[in-house]
């Protein structure tokens, strides 16, 4: 699975593309500063990097520079309110794919994406998107929420499956990455509870310690 870091620091603009990317199928984790965002790439080294030109700590293209020392190998697009010559040429000149207008336009960032991604997820989930997006233009932003919601529904059982197997065999690594994942979309999409829960599972399993009382409390909680 392909995966993204998403950078601003108005949490709107941030849920609006992580959402568009989560629904084309990336695995996505967000910050809100560089130096957060620096600590999440160097520890999940993303495909993408979709950051403010103007972030708490630095600029975007400096970040991006910052990154690149660091030792990052992402693809890098930056989005500002302001879309000069001057912000794109920095942007650019700094290694960026490209330099869009904020809000980004969800079939502008599809589009973006599809002509820059190859693999599964640019010949399957993507085309979905667009043909979604194309039949709710009108309000895409609710219409995004709905459609997010309801694949965390969908998806749901089996990240409940995966932490709780995980869990079982004693697979550390594993029941971090699946509670860490179902934790990030519980917090976005309203289920602070769920969220709260599956982070403390992630940090015993991070010590070692299977918790199976928080996993059956994960599961009562989130079929509740």
């Amino acid at each position: 699975m392909l995966t993204a870091l998403v950078v601003d620091d108005e949490p709107t603009a941030r849920r609006r593309v992580a959402g568009l990317l989560r629904l084309g199928g990336w695995q996505v984790r967000e910050a809100a500063d560089a130096e957060s965002a620096r600590r999440v790439a160097a520890a999940d080294d993303p495909d993408l990097v979709v950051t403010d030109a103007s972030v708490p700590g630095g600029s975007g293209p400096a970040l991006l520079r910052r990154m690149r020392h660091d030792g990052s190998r992402a693809r890098f697009l930056v989005v500002t309110d302001e879309p000069t010559d001057e912000v794109r040429a920095e942007a650019i000149t700094a290694g960026a794919m490209a330099c869009l207008a904020k809000p980004v336009e969800a079939r502008l960032l599809l589009d973006f994406l599809r002509s820059r991604t190859t693999g599964p997820t640019a010949q399957g989930e993507l085309p979905e998107l667009r043909e979604w997006i194309d039949l709710h233009d009108e309000d895409v932003d609710q219409e995004l929420m709905d459609r997010l919601h309801e694949m965390y529904l969908d998806a749901l059982p089996g990240r409940l499956s995966a932490i709780a197997s995980g869990t079982r065999s004693g697979d550390a690594p594993a029941v971090v990455s699946a509670a860490h994942t179902l934790a990030g979309t519980s917090g976005q999409l309203g289920h602070p509870d769920v969220a709260a829960v599956c982070q403390a599972i992630a940090a015993d399993a991070r010590r070692g310690v299977m918790s199976h009382a928080k996993v059956v409390e994960l599961q009562e909680l989130a079929r509740a």
